[in-house]
């Protein structure tokens, strides 16, 4: 029987990884809900390295048309390399990243790009890039079409970016 391995996250770790995002969206001055503190992702990819492969992610709204989210990056966290891909005849995701709080290194196709707070960058669908935070973390908003994480092609293919 063949397959992929999957490493779950303890629920212990992922409050533990909870708990230092809201830390993080204090430093970043972005106020959440209850709700939503409840509603943080803790996207560890199936590799169950999260200090080092990870994101934090909230969602605060995704539609047919638009979506809106914040990223939370521990510090030398790294999201992996990948690309968003048409789908059903439809462009994959166009995003903009704002770095909010910390410093972010994004490799967009062999390219570095530096964001400290208040620089951003946008994104066209079927580009490959990763990024990684700086040693104080980051926070980073993403503006972007409709977001399909589901549909997202990662080099590693290790990886599981949602969990089955």
């Amino acid at each position: 029987m063949g397959g992929k391995i999957f490493y779950m996250i303890t629920k212990e770790k992922k409050q533990e990884v909870i708990e230092k995002s809201l830390e993080y969206f204090k430093k970043a001055g972005i106020v959440i809900t209850e709700e939503e503190k409840n509603n943080i992702e803790v996207a560890d990819f199936g590799l169950n390295e999260i200090e080092t492969t990870g994101l934090q992610i909230l969602v605060y709204i995704n539609t047919e048309r638009v979506c809106a989210k914040e990223l939370v990056m521990l510090p030398n966290q790294t999201c992996p390399e990948h690309l968003h891909p048409d789908i059903d005849g439809k462009p994959g995701k166009e995003e903009t990243f704002r770095c909010r709080y910390g410093r972010v290194y994004l490799y967009v196709e062999g390219t570095e790009i530096i964001l400290d707070s208040g620089g951003q960058y946008t994104l066209y669908p079927n580009t490959k890039h990763w990024f990684k935070s700086g040693p104080d973390g980051a926070v980073v908003s993403e503006f972007s079409t409709k977001s399909r994480d589901e549909s997202d092609i990662f080099t590693d293919k290790r990886i599981i970016r949602i969990e089955k």
